[in-house]
């Protein structure tokens, strides 16, 4: 398995934003990229769940208005909007805690734009962990994205399994988590924290983090 680390991260706008959501704290990461592709043909990669398994994991569940979903061994959750072929909204739960995701679709030319939002209460986790704990997991699977779409082929769990520990799939995460840094200072966080967070996540996602130290366990 073969990624253009450099190129496919710098395809990628990232943001991190801070506001209070009912009341409390919370930090939303935001990633947007063009694909080339139609507006119709992105939805369905996203919705249809044959196509998902083919780009991310299985999927079950009603993939509808407030229907329930599941992720093999991933988040599940409700889906809490739904306009096609330009928008959905969906609880992200995993590991005990709950989340948010948005995603909107755009034409712009001949392609088609994403737009991911996800967000979280600030607790304890983002306090260690910071936007990539989330943002370098949608990272590598907006890259998974952009393979399938090109060729049409499915991915190969276990070859995808063995990029992850390979030096370019340690760099790909590496470098996505210096990315994330960078937002997450230009939101404001002074920077020395927002590094002493990056390299943490930075260090889990390549499996150097300390067996005794809580991990991201973000589901993305």
């Amino acid at each position: 398995m073969e990624i253009e680390v450099a190129r496919v991260l710098g395809l990628v706008s990232r943001a991190v934003r801070n506001f209070d959501k009912d009341g409390k704290p919370a930090s939303a990461v935001t990633l947007t990229r063009l694909y080339d592709t139609s507006v119709d043909d992105l939805w369905d990669a996203l919705t249809d769940r044959e196509r998902i398994a083919r780009w991310f994991l299985p999927v079950e569940g009603d993939l509808a208005l407030g229907g329930k979903y599941q992720i093999k061994g991933n988040a599940g959750g409700t889906i809490t909007a739904c306009a096609p072929p330009t928008h959905f909204a969906a609880t992200w739960e995993f590991g005990g805690a709950v989340s948010w995701i948005d995603v909107a679709l755009a034409a712009e030319r001949n392609q088609a734009r994403l737009t991911l939002e996800h967000t979280a209460i600030i607790e304890d986790h983002w306090n260690q962990f910071g936007p990539g704990a989330v943002g370098i997991g949608w990272d590598l699977a907006i890259a998974g994205l952009e393979r399938y779409l090109a060729t049409g082929a499915a991915v190969d769990h276990a070859t995808a399994e063995a990029w992850m520990v390979s030096p370019d799939g340690k760099a790909f995460m590496s470098e996505s988590g210096e990315f994330w840094r960078a937002a997450h200072v230009a939101s404001g966080v002074d920077a020395a924290s927002a590094r002493e967070r990056s390299d943490r996540t930075i260090a889990f996602y390549r499996g150097e983090l300390p067996p005794d130290m809580a991990h991201p366990g973000t589901g993305s």
